[in-house]
C-alpha cells in the first residue's frame, strides 16, 4: 500500500542524527537480543526458529494464517521513522505473536539505502537493520515475509522507458537480499515485490513486465542455494489487485515456473466507494458484500483449488480506522465488513495480512488502540458473529416515541436476546423477535431514553450463540439545524447544530444537475476530502479542495445526509476567493 502517514505533526520524529544514532545502537545492542551472530570464520549463522514449517506449500501458508503488517516502518521513506513509528523492537513482536498472530509481513523499501547506479549496493547498515527485525520475529515463533515494497512506485514503475536499468537494479538488489538470507529457516519467505505498478504501459505490457520482474526474481533466488533452493516465494498480481485477468495471469506465470514452493499475493481494502465514504458508500450494503464475495471466490478457484496457496498480503479499509481524522466509515459497518472478511477468507481458505501502518496497534504504548475493533478482527478468525441492519437506533426528540425496528443478521448463529448493562430485556414486553426483524417496544424504548438528551441515551447488547455481542444505541435526536455563512476558499465552515446526529454523506449539484466538486463523477463527494464533520465545534468544514474545484459564481446545492435518515439543503456560491453559504 502507498505512504498512509501519521499527520505531520505526529511526524516530527524525522530521520536525522539522533534517529541515525539510535538505528545504529539498535544494530550494535540488539536491544532484546535475538539477532543473528557472525561466526568465527566472519560467516553469518543462520538465524533460529522456533516455526516447524510444513513441507506443503499449502499447508505451511494454511499455518501463517493470522497475519499482520509491520507498515509504515522499514518501508517508510527515508528512514524507519519517518512517518511516525517508533523503531521496532523484539518486544513488539512479542507482542504481536502473543495476541494470535503466526506471521507477520515486513515491507522494506531499499530506494534511499543502496545505490542508485550499478553495482545497487545496498548500504551495509541497512541490511543489518533489516536482518535484524527478520531474526526478532522467526526468534518469536513467527513467520516473515519480506518484500521490495515502495521502491514499485518510485523506480521500478518505470521500466516501461527504462528497462535494462529497472531490471538490473531489481536483480542487483534481490541478489544481495537472496544471498544475505540463503541460510535463513524456511519461515521467511520473499515477495517479488509489492503493488507492482508500470507507467504510460498497456495492460498487454503491464502483464509482460511483471511476468519478467517474477521470473527473473524466481531465477535468482533458487540459483542462489542454500535455503533458497525451496524457499517459499510469493508473487503478486500487477498492483496485487485481485481482477480475474490479472489473477489469470499471475497463474500462467506460476504454471509456467513448475516450482511447487510458490505463494500468490493480492491485496483486499472493500469495494472501493465503501472503503473512503464516497458516491454514496455510507453503508456495507449488498453491493460491498457482493465484492467481497466475489473476490474471495475467484481467489479460491484461480488458486486455492488448483493447489495455489493465496497471501493476502493486505487488507483493511483504505481510509479507516483513522483516529487523527472524523470517522469517515461508520463503526457498525466497518464490523461487519472485517467479520465478514475473516468469515470468506476461511472459506476461501485464503490466508490474511491485517495491514497496519499505525491505526491499531500503538507502537510506543504496545496496546491496541481500539481493544473491541481489535476483539472483532480476532474473533473472525475463528467463528461468525451476529449483527444488526445498523447499530444505531434513532428516536426524534420532538416526536413521541414510536416502536423501532431492526434487521437480524444471524450469520448463522441463534440470537439469545438483548441486554442493557447486566439486565437482560424481557421478549414479548421489551422486544419482539419475527422471522428476522428485531423490533424494540415503546415502553422499552421510553424507558431506555431516560431523559432524552440529544445524542446515546442507552447501549444495548444483542446476544448470539456464538461470536461477539452486537453493540446498538438508542440515540436521541432531531434534524440538524445549519445556519448561513462566509468565508473564502481557503477557509470556510457552516455552523451545524448536530442535536444527536452523526453525517453520512454530501451530495452536491450545480442547478444544471451536473455534479459540482473535485470529484466530478459522483455528486456524493468524498469524506473528509471534500467535507468532514466537526462535532464539537459545531460544524461542518468544507475543504480547499472542494471549494477551489467549483465553479466561479455558480451556485451550488449541497444535501446533507445524516445517518438517522434526516437530509438538509444548504447553498454555496463561489466567487473568487470569497464563499457563501445559505440555507434558503
Amino acid at each position: 500500500m502507498k505512504d498512509i502517514r501519521l499527520p505531520a505533526h505526529r511526524r516530527s520524529r524525522g530521520p536525522g542524527r539522533l534517529a541515525a544514532l539510535l538505528l545504529t545502537l539498535v544494530v550494535m545492542l540488539g536491544l532484546t537480543g535475538g539477532t543473528a551472530l557472525a561466526a568465527p570464520d566472519g560467516t553469518r549463522e543462520a538465524s533460529s526458529s522456533a516455526v516447524r514449517v510444513p513441507a506443503s506449500a499449502m499447508d505451511a501458508v494454511a499455518a501463517m494464517q493470522p497475519s499482520w503488517n509491520l507498515g509504515n516502518t522499514l518501508d517508510a521513506i527515508p528512514d524507519e521513522t519517518s512517518w511516525g513509528n517508533p523503531l521496532t523492537t523484539r518486544k513488539l513482536l512479542a507482542i504481536v505473536r502473543a495476541q494470535g498472530f503466526r506471521s507477520v509481513r515486513i515491507p522494506v523499501t531499499w530506494t534511499d539505502h543502496h545505490s542508485a547506479t550499478a553495482p545497487y549496493t545496498i548500504d551495509a547498515a541497512y541490511m543489518n537493520r533489516v536482518e535484524q527485525v527478520v531474526d526478532w520475529a522467526l526468534a518469536e515463533g513467527l513467520y516473515v515475509v519480506i518484500n521490495i515494497h515502495h521502491d514499485s512506485w518510485q523506480w521500478i514503475s518505470k521500466m516501461p522507458t527504462d528497462h535494462d536499468e529497472v531490471l538490473a537494479r531489481f536483480n542487483a538488489l534481490w541478489s544481495q537480499i537472496a544471498e544475505r538470507f540463503r541460510d535463513a529457516p524456511r519461515a521467511l519467505l520473499f515477495e517479488s515485490v509489492n503493488e507492482p505498478v508500470f507507467d504510460n504501459a498497456t495492460d498487454a505490457r503491464k502483464t509482460q513486465l511483471l511476468n519478467e520482474l517474477n521470473t527473473s526474481f524466481h531465477s535468482i533466488v533458487r540459483s542462489s542455494g542454500g535455503g533458497n533452493a525451496n524457499r517459499l516465494l510469493v508473487l503478486p498480481t500487477v498492483g496485487c489487485t485481485p481482477s480475474q485477468t490479472l489473477m489469470d495471469d499471475l497463474s500462467a506465470t506460476i504454471d509456467a515456473l513448475d516450482d511447487s514452493n510458490l505463494v500468490a499475493t493480492v491485496h483486499y481494502y472493500s469495494w472501493y466507494p465503501f472503503s473512503v465514504n464516497i458516491a454514496g458508500g455510507t453503508h456495507y450494503d449488498d453491493n460491498a458484500q457482493k465484492d467481497l464475495d466475489d473476490a474471495f471466490a475467484r481467489m479460491h478457484d484461480t488458486f486455492v483449488a488448483k493447489g495455489i496457496p493465496v497471501y493476502l498480503g493486505e487488507y483493511g479499509l483504505l481510509s479507516w480506522p483513522d483516529h487523527n481524522h472524523p470517522d469517515r466509515v461508520e463503526r457498525g459497518e466497518a464490523l461487519k465488513y472485517f467479520e465478514h472478511l475473516g468469515y470468506k477468507a476461511r472459506v476461501a481458505g485464503v490466508t490474511t495480512a491485517l495491514w497496519d501502518p499505525f491505526a491499531y496497534l500503538n507502537r510506543e504504548t504496545l496496546q491496541w488502540r481500539d481493544p473491541a475493533l481489535f476483539a472483532w478482527i480476532k474473533s473472525s478468525w475463528t467463528t461468525r458473529s451476529g449483527t444488526t441492519s445498523f447499530d444505531k437506533i434513532f428516536l426524534p426528540k420532538s416526536s413521541p416515541i414510536t416502536a423501532q425496528s431492526l434487521t437480524l443478521n444471524r450469520n448463522g448463529t441463534s440470537f439469545r436476546g438483548l441486554w442493557h448493562g447486566r439486565t437482560k430485556l424481557v421478549a414479548g414486553r421489551d422486544y419482539t423477535v419475527s422471522g428476522n426483524r428485531l423490533t424494540l417496544t415503546v415502553k422499552a424504548l421510553t424507558r431506555l431514553a431516560g431523559d432524552r438528551a440529544y445524542g446515546v441515551n442507552a447501549t444495548l447488547r444483542a446476544r448470539f450463540s456464538r461470536g461477539l455481542p452486537w453493540q446498538i444505541d438508542v440515540v436521541s435526536h432531531d434534524t440538524p439545524v445549519l445556519t448561513d455563512a462566509t468565508g473564502t476558499t481557503s477557509s470556510f465552515t457552516i455552523p451545524t447544530q448536530y442535536r444527536g446526529d452523526v453525517l453520512a454523506t454530501m451530495h452536491a449539484t450545480y442547478a444544471d444537475g451536473s455534479n459540482a466538486g473535485q470529484t466530478s463523477w459522483t455528486p456524493y463527494q468524498e469524506f473528509n476530502k471534500a467535507y468532514s464533520p466537526d462535532y464539537p465545534g459545531g460544524e461542518i468544514i468544507l475543504t480547499p479542495e472542494f471549494l477551489n474545484a467549483l465553479r466561479d459564481t455558480e451556485p451550488v446545492t449541497l444535501t446533507f445526509h445524516f445517518y438517522s435518515g434526516a437530509t438538509v439543503t444548504y447553498h454555496v456560491t463561489k466567487s473568487g476567493s470569497s464563499v457563501t453559504g445559505t440555507t434558503s
